[in-house]
């Protein structure tokens, strides 16, 4: 398990709810025990990055034992694995998914595609709002089965959606948004991420694997998320895709970017996700995000063994929040 500067050793964690269902909880990291503020939060999200087959008991026993409010797949679950989709639907928290581009697996007829859509039902939220209101969320699924560089569909895609143009595709995700409650969360969520994110090899959404290293992110989804500040703005963008590690070993991605705008972008595919640390023990990637009303006030990449002990933690965003959030 990489221990590069932005993980830290989570010591212990305190974590409690209030009557309004609110969590107020402290981090204390480090030998030292530096404490981090406490932050009030109402809402955990967790977002499992690009499975890749990576996906069994331990993760649904530990999705169990955290007991986040909401669970988002990003895509790339598997090469067409129905055995994986089904234990998805069988989990009992809302769930969200936006299939990948890996997950036609080599069938272009778009009929493995289809299955795994029947299968999920309205998990499967591409174009579409998809919401709970206990725990209040939204959730807005971008174009599926994106492989990145501006916009291109494959033929399985075309043969389950049928063609669609660049600027469809965008008014589909902006209408989507515009059906969001506007004191709820709303999250994007995305296979791969928009454009505008960076053009070098380790940008979010950066070509990585041949040179020049440039953009590859979506040109739908960035012409959405533009659109809908006009609108309904995300609050957060939840995407995979690009991995973390970069080809050839040449470092890590930038995985967090916030807008001047507010939007959060957070990219989630920790490739592999689960692995083992330096004793020889399991330990399972997940992207979380805690929520303060609707602004996202805690995202971090966790690693956490099966049992639910939360071994490591990258802070990507850590925001204070002042007085008691109403109930």
């Amino acid at each position: 398990m990489r221990q590069d500067h932005g993980i830290a050793f989570l010591a212990e964690l305190v974590d409690r709810r209030d009557e309004c269902g609110v969590r107020a909880h402290r981090g204390l990291l480090g030998q030292d025990g530096t404490s981090l503020e406490v932050v009030l939060t109402s809402l955990r999200v967790a977002i499992a990055g690009d499975l890749h087959g990576d996906w069994g008991k331990g993760d649904v026993d530990l999705i169990e034992r955290l007991q986040p409010d909401a669970l988002l797949f990003v895509g790339d679950l598997s090469d067409g694995d129905l055995r994986l989709v089904k234990s998805i639907t069988q989990l009992s928290l809302p769930v969200a998914v936006l299939l990948g581009n890996h997950d036609r697996g080599r069938d272009r007829s778009g009929g493995l595609l289809q299955q795994q859509i029947t299968m999920l039902g309205a998990r499967h939220c591409p174009w579409t709002l998809r919401k709970w209101s206990q725990p209040r969320l939204a959730v807005v699924g971008a174009r599926p089965c994106s492989a990145g560089g501006g916009f291109h569909l494959s033929q399985a895609v075309k043969a389950v959606f049928g063609p669609i143009t660049e600027t469809q595709s965008a008014d589909w995700i902006v209408d989507a948004a515009g059906k969001a409650p506007a004191d709820w969360p709303l999250v994007v969520l995305a296979h791969s991420g928009p454009t505008g994110l960076g053009s070098e090899a380790n940008s979010l959404c950066g070509r990585d694997w041949k040179q020049p290293h440039i953009d590859w992110g979506d040109r739908d989804l960035a012409l959405a998320l533009d659109r809908m500040q006009q609108t309904r703005p995300a609050d957060l963008v939840v995407f995979g895709h690009m991995h973390h590690q970069l080809k050839g070993r040449r470092g890590e991605r930038i995985t967090f970017h916030r807008d001047r705008r507010g939007t959060c972008f957070v990219n989630a595919a920790c490739v592999p996700r689960v692995g083992l640390d330096q004793s020889g023990q399991p330990l399972h990637h997940l992207t979380w995000v805690e929520f303060a009303g609707t602004e996202p006030a805690l995202i971090s990449h966790r690693w956490y063994r099966p049992s639910g002990e939360l071994i490591y933690e990258q802070t990507l965003l850590h925001a204070a929040m002042t007085g008691q959030a109403p109930c």
